[in-house]
């Protein structure tokens, strides 16, 4: 069905990240790119001058890493961390790679967005493909 799909990953929600990927699986066509994403928030300057200068490249190292371990279950699968908000760079991601499909997880709703997790309402609103949202 799709060829180019883009996972957004966060890390700490396995469950979900499993689940993205077995839906991804199923959308994709036998040969598809699938592309895992993680976006790692920018850390305020109020908070970076407290943090030691190595920590972040040593996160995204890790990140990249444990993507890959992912992604290495994954046909097709491919690794992508970028540094920004989440819904920007995930649509951005998308645009520039030419993805046909995202499949998105959300978080379970609070007050502040009622129907879909505040990325993943940005997300559909604004990615220039199929938008897949799951809960």
């Amino acid at each position: 069905m799709y060829k180019n799909v883009l996972v957004p990953v966060v890390l700490d929600h396995t469950r979900a990240v499993e689940k993205a990927i077995d839906v991804a699986k199923l959308l994709a066509d036998a040969g598809a790119a699938v592309t895992l994403l993680h976006v790692v928030e920018i850390i305020p300057d109020y908070v970076s001058q407290y943090i030691p200068p190595d920590l972040a490249q040593t996160r995204r190292h890790e990140v990249d890493a444990a993507l890959g371990r992912i992604a290495a279950g994954v046909p097709g699968g491919k690794v992508a961390v970028e540094t920004g908000r989440a819904g920007h760079e995930i649509v951005r991601r998308a645009k520039e790679s030419g993805c046909d499909c995202i499949v998105i997880a959300s978080h379970a709703p609070e007050l502040a967005d009622i129907l879909l997790g505040s990325t993943a309402n940005y997300v559909v609103r604004h990615a220039a493909c199929a938008v897949h949202v799951l809960r």
